[in-house]
């Protein structure tokens, strides 16, 4: 049965993730894990080795019907069951009653699934990489790009688009070390058995655990996990955050592209974000796009409490509610991936537009600078309320703040204490060694390394190598 349409992703799925959680995807981390267990189980003596070769051998896509199989799975509630016998189908007497040998529906679906997972991380660093990579490009691009900070959506001091995107920059290196630490929580092998004290596996079971996940690339651990899902809910908020930092941007993108601002725009095309009846209108629709797919997410996070709920030693209920949120996580962090970086490397600015801004509402984006150098004469709190009083009536009079000041101090008996001019790139604190910082902390961010078996275990590679 295909999923439901989706227009959003329809426009924005990132094709990676789509097909890393598709339904062949999932077989065949299902199929890796099979063959992965025969074979381990041969080395530690659990199965005959002939018997292992020949699961390996037709634990392979080409064996299954999927028709079949999903019609099985809908009867039975889950698709192993129906894989097993499918494999065992093709199999000789002998081989044909070790497949799936002591194992449970939960070890093949956990163990495939944190395949998917490990590879998904993979390729969202991937992207993350690319976008990066593009950003730093544009801090140092615009490191003394002036334009006016906005607090509270109103402007405040000056600032550069150079610092205002390393602050973006920053968070993503974070998301990137998250990445990489995460592996070890959610890349793990399940092999526990039924009630997850591996009795079946036999007093092997923990050199067997050891062998499947060299073999698939995955970590080991001995503890089961078939309930405790907190790997898979810090997955899922990998994904749900790294979102919400591309939505980060593309709200500033939207805010600063309004006809009333237009410092910073998208890539422009011919016909790229028209209206149907609107002839002048480019709307900014990769920044839309974001905000769609991070406003999906963050719906999908309150479901990684939930998940996690599951008692005893299998979930009723829960479990069923990771296999809708987990892919459609993957698939919305990938999307807005790359969205921001089609946003980033097409950026357009207008510095012209920046330095008008500026001097929008009298140049009072300068009060701080102005009471600053005020207060070493004259204490912070006097000058304050002199440079305020000058403000509000600049407001009033529709003047200036570089005319109202000096008279507020000739009235207040202190002209002489009156402040030169001072530019506002004069008045940038930090902003360039801000683009540095971050840029260095991009560059020191470690990628995430994929491991060669998983990719070979779910290239479902024919000769049964798995080692990498």
């Amino acid at each position: 049965m295909e999923p439901a349409f989706s227009l959003l992703t329809q426009l924005a799925g990132d094709p990676v993730q789509l097909e890393l959680f598709g339904p062949d995807a999932c077989l065949q981390s299902w199929l890796a894990a099979e063959r992965a267990l025969a074979l381990a189980q041969s080395e530690v003596g659990i199965i005959d080795p002939a018997d292992a070769a020949a699961i390996s051998a037709a634990a392979r896509l080409d064996n299954i019907d999927r028709d079949e199989l999903w019609a099985s799975a809908k009867n039975v509630g889950y698709p192993i069951l129906g894989l097993v016998r499918q494999i065992s189908r093709s199999l000789p007497e002998g081989p044909n009653g070790r497949v799936h040998y002591g194992a449970t529906t939960q070890d093949i679906m956990d163990t495939g699934l944190a395949l998917q997972m490990q590879r998904s991380l993979y390729e969202l660093d991937t992207r993350l990489g690319c976008l990066g990579e593009a950003l730093a490009r544009q801090c140092e691009a615009n490191a003394r790009t002036v334009m006016p900070a906005r607090t509270h959506a109103q402007q405040a001091v000056p600032t550069t688009l150079g610092a205002t995107l390393a602050s973006l920059l920053a968070q993503f290196a974070r998301h990137r070390e998250r990445l990489n630490q995460a592996i070890p929580r959610v890349a793990l092998v399940s092999m526990f058995g039924a009630g997850g004290t591996s009795a079946a596996y036999g007093p092997q079971s923990a050199q067997l655990r050891e062998r499947m996940a060299r073999q698939l690339g995955l970590h080991r651990t001995d503890v089961p996990w078939h309930v405790a899902r907190d790997g898979l809910a810090e997955y899922g908020w990998l994904c749900v955050t790294i979102t919400a930092t591309c939505a980060r941007l593309a709200r500033n993108i939207v805010d600063l592209s309004r006809t009333e601002i237009g410092e910073v725009f998208e890539p422009f095309n011919s016909h790229r974000g028209a209206s149907s009846t609107m002839p002048q209108k480019v709307n900014p629709i990769s920044s839309e796009l974001i905000i769609g797919l991070s406003g999906t997410a963050g719906a999908l996070a309150s479901s990684l409490a939930r998940i996690q709920e599951a008692g005893h030693e299998r979930a009723a209920g829960e479990w069923q509610i990771e296999w809708q949120v987990i892919p459609q996580l993957g698939v919305i962090a990938g999307s807005a991936l790359i969205e921001a970086q089609v946003i980033v490397e097409g950026l357009r600015v207008d510095a012209e537009r920046m330095s008008e801004n500026l001097e929008l509402d009298g140049g009072l984006i300068m009060a701080e600078a102005q009471m600053i150098h005020l207060a070493t004469a004259l204490g912070r709190e006097t000058a304050h309320d002199l440079v305020y009083e000058a403000a509000q009536r600049a407001r009033s009079e529709h003047r200036i703040l570089q005319e109202t000041l000096p008279q507020v101090l000739i009235e207040h008996g202190v002209a002489d204490k009156a402040p030169a001019p001072i530019r506002a790139a004069d008045y940038l604190g930090e902003a360039e060694g801000v683009v540095a910082e971050a840029v260095r902390l991009w560059h020191a961010a470690p990628a995430v390394a994929e491991a060669p078996a998983v990719l070979a275990a779910l290239a479902d590679a024919q000769d049964g190598d798995m080692s990498g």
